[in-house]
């Protein structure tokens, strides 16, 4: 579930240089020497210093990869160089990101200044690629099943992702994995974490198909998602339930959702759709409350985390709360408007560009915002587990918990949990903040794991 926040943004950090001029003897003018290759440092923000890896071509663009942030080769612009100088800003982020530097062709190094919201840090880049965070329980190849990259048609557009499948057996009882809000890929990647990847796994271990799918607009999926409605995506759940229907080693009686966050909110919506085939629903985070209730609490509890004052969590809720009313009434051009003028209104270092404007206020984010959950919910009557973390800001364990139960309170099978101390991610947390997630090294905490498969196994055991 994405934060809807108008607070200045950490920002992208990148760097890009070129080498001395080359020395000759020809009177013919020779162009500068480029730098090429891999550069890496740490952007030096106090108590948060923040790994940047840059990657220089011959042909004098750049990128940038920084895994804190799951930024990975993402093109620099703007980029000045000359025998000893290093220019570059940032295009749409706020705070008008920017750096200067030299570059030394004698320690090949890169030593320069980045600048953002009027504050200024120390970043050095040294010849190397940048190391991804600590991530232990990240799968690697090979792996003891099969992993297939797969693709059907959903309307108009492509969706591709991955199907895992044990080597033996079938058919298999399987579990197809709805992303969070925003661009998702298959994996959910998010800070270098990737919790799809680890459920596909587990689960495949455990005996289980699993398909996990790129969101609309994002890899090899087609579409946009900011023009996309929930319909949309119920519909692209539907395209996956009919092309698992296709496969003969899948069994077409037992196949279930797994929805994280926002997919908690797509998966019992696509399985009140008659004869939808949906034999469960798990719900990881899932909200229970409308989605303009998550926004505000979630403003509120990150804020307040984040040492906001009282004045500027009272500033961003009436903001929210304003928003979203104008959205729940239909209007997607008014509120769109209104986001305009609130931005005009902020000091010059929390403004966010027109354009992020713009992308914050569409289609995909009023259905998320005016979606309501209870009547879903409340029909559903195949087994259900909804769990949440006690420390998750973003979908509140307080806010959703005592809806759940309520909503499922008529479903003769339905497991409701909370697991102490875990965020959003379901990770060991000790605030929960969003600013917390890349550095706990754990993707999803082990006992998670153990407890949905053997919610599953007692249920639809493999092999049955």
């Amino acid at each position: 579930m994405r934060t809807l926040r108008w607070l200045s943004s950490a920002g992208l950090v990148v760097v890009v240089a070129v080498a001395a001029a080359c020395s000759s003897t020809s009177t013919t003018p020779t162009a500068p020497l480029r730098v090429t290759g891999d550069f890496q440092g740490k952007l030096e923000i106090p108590d948060q210093p923040l790994a940047v890896g840059v990657t220089f071509t011959s042909d004098g663009t750049a990128t940038v990869t920084i895994p804190a942030q799951s930024v990975v080769d993402k093109p620099l612009t703007g980029v000045r160089t000359d025998a000893t100088d290093v220019a570059w800003s940032i295009p749409t982020i706020p705070g008008n990101p920017s750096y200067t530097g030299k570059y030394d062709k004698a320690s090949d190094t890169i030593k320069g200044q980045f600048t953002q919201s009027g504050k200024t840090f120390t970043l050095n880049l040294a010849r190397g690629k940048v190391a991804g965070p600590p991530r232990p329980q990240e799968p690697k190849p090979p792996f003891p099943y099969k992993s297939e990259d797969v693709s059907y048609r959903s309307g108009d557009i492509t969706i591709a992702g991955t199907l895992t499948e044990p080597n033996t057996g079938g058919p298999f009882p399987t579990v197809v994995l709805i992303n969070g809000s925003g661009p998702n890929d298959r994996n959910e990647e998010i800070v270098g974490h990737k919790p799809f990847l680890l459920l596909a796994d587990t689960f495949t271990r455990a005996g289980y198909a699993v398909l996990r799918t790129d969101k609309r607009g994002v890899g090899a999926t087609g579409g946009t998602l900011d023009t996309s409605s929930y319909q949309d995506l119920t519909n692209d759940i539907a395209a996956g339930m009919t092309f698992l229907h296709g496969r003969s080693e899948i069994d077409g009686k037992r196949i279930g959702l797994l929805g994280h966050s926002e997919g908690g909110y797509l998966a019992p919506l696509y399985a009140n759709r008659p004869d939808s085939g949906v034999a469960f629903i798990i719900m990881m985070a899932g909200p229970a409350v409308s989605g303009s209730d998550v926004l505000l609490e979630q403003n509120r509890l990150i804020l307040a985390a984040n040492g906001a004052t009282p004045e500027q969590i009272d500033e961003q809720i009436g903001f929210v709360s304003t928003l979203t009313a104008i959205l729940r009434n239909g209007d997607l051009q008014a509120a769109k408007d209104f986001a305009h003028q609130h931005n005009d209104s902020l000091p010059a270092e929390r403004k966010s560009t027109d354009q992020e404007v713009d992308a914050l206020v569409t289609t995909y984010m009023a259905s998320l915002i005016t979606y309501d959950p209870a009547p879903a919910l409340s029909a559903l009557r195949v087994p259900v587990l909804a769990f949440y973390g006690s420390k998750d800001l973003q979908v509140s364990a307080a806010q959703n918990e005592g809806p759940a139960r309520t909503l499922l309170a008529a479903d003769p099978d339905a497991t409701v949990h909370v697991f102490d101390g875990l965020n959003h991610l379901m990770q060991p947390a000790t605030t929960g903040s969003p600013s917390e997630y890349a550095k706990i090294e754990t993707t999803i905490d082990p006992q998670v794991l153990t407890y949905v498969t053997g919610w599953l196994t007692q249920r639809f055991p493999p092999g049955h």
